[in-house]
């Protein structure tokens, strides 16, 4: 049986997430506790408990504990059938989160997955936003074999979510390794700038219009697409994703999402603003997707090196449970102001 302390390092969900998606994976049994011991609400919080028995239902896993508040779970995983999945947060608990707990999951299933997300939040606080997801991290993903998309059907925003969105994945256990040491030169800068019932503010082109002033004052020349949705009567709301690819094949997003007495341009300047510090950097992959990619370099056979702008809490957090759950090294050193993440051969 896996026995994982949730109060090590960061003591996130993210210890959460990653070790049901290993266990699952291995076929092993997990016992986790002190779940999110560090946080100031420690314990599954909804979207955790949906995450966990969405996992369940991919792989016919037995679990106990399995409860808002429950700081230990026991997870005992059988075979990764696919097929359609259901999952309803209730919540605005982040839809992206669930989604990266349970896609490293899918890539292992016997058949393709359709997991269909209700009642959730695409864009929320201490989360990738939706479109980060669609247009930053399966992208990167597809060039390592995983192929998957994501269609929403209705945006959901805080405090009420009312999201829902569908996840289509092509199994693919062969996964393959990832080398991004070289920046390059910036060869595009793109970006979606949504908002839900909040076109007669013009909010979504506020958005667009105070990014593209920002990026082009720097140099850069930003595409950025304008959405006005009204997929969600029952909660307004915005959110901003930018993202800028190099000829080194670097692939760089930042996002920020709308709040009450939060301006559009506030929104817009707080999202160009971490783009810039990726593309000053010189980084390969930015500081969400250096951690998010851990469990897929971690399962690929052979090397993967990529280079980050910051040793996150996450991202120490990932390598260390992958190291401890499935045997793998990495090697982090600090170069040139950048941290190189190799996971080494296997």
């Amino acid at each position: 049986m896996l026995k994982i302390d949730g109060g090590q390092k960061s003591g996130s969900g993210t210890i959460l997430r990653l070790a049901v998606a290993f266990a699952s994976i291995l076929g092993e049994p997990l016992y986790i506790y002190n779940i999110r011991k560090k946080r100031s609400e420690p314990g599954l919080r909804p979207q955790h408990l949906e995450s966990v028995l969405t996992a369940a239902k991919l792989c016919n896993a037995e679990v106990k504990g399995a409860y808002v508040g429950s700081q230990e779970l026991w997870f005992e995983p059988k075979e990764i059938s696919g097929g359609e999945i259901y999952a309803e947060i209730g919540t605005a608990g982040s839809i992206p989160m669930l989604i990266m707990t349970v896609l490293p999951i899918c890539a292992f299933a016997k058949k393709p997955v359709i997991l269909k997300i209700s009642k959730g939040g695409t864009d929320v606080k201490n989360s990738p936003t939706i479109n980060y997801l669609i247009n930053v991290f399966l992208r990167i993903l597809e060039r390592m074999g995983l192929r998957a998309e994501i269609d929403v059907k209705k945006y959901g925003y805080y405090p009420r979510g009312m999201g829902e969105v569908i996840l289509r994945v092509q199994p693919s256990k062969d996964l393959k390794p990832i080398r991004l040491e070289e920046f390059g030169e910036i060869r595009s800068v793109e970006g979606v700038s949504v908002c839900t019932f909040l076109a007669d503010r013009k909010v979504a082109e506020r958005q667009a219009r105070e990014s593209e002033r920002i990026l082009r004052a720097r140099g850069l020349d930003p595409r950025i697409r304008i959405v006005n949705d009204f997929s969600n009567p029952l909660q307004k709301g915005s959110s901003l994703v930018l993202w800028a690819e190099t000829s080194g094949g670097a692939l760089l997003g930042s996002d920020s999402i709308g709040e009450i007495g939060k301006t559009s341009e506030a929104v817009a300047q707080e999202a160009a603003r971490r783009l810039i510090e990726e593309i000053d950097a010189k980084a390969t992959v930015d500081v969400h997707m250096a951690d998010i990619l851990v469990p897929y370099v971690s399962l690929a056979r052979g090397e993967s090196v990529y280079l980050t702008r910051m040793l996150s809490d996450h991202l120490e957090s990932n390598i260390w449970l992958a190291e401890e759950i499935l045997g793998v090294k990495f090697d982090v050193r600090k170069i040139n102001g950048l941290y190189r993440v190799e996971k080494k051969g296997s």
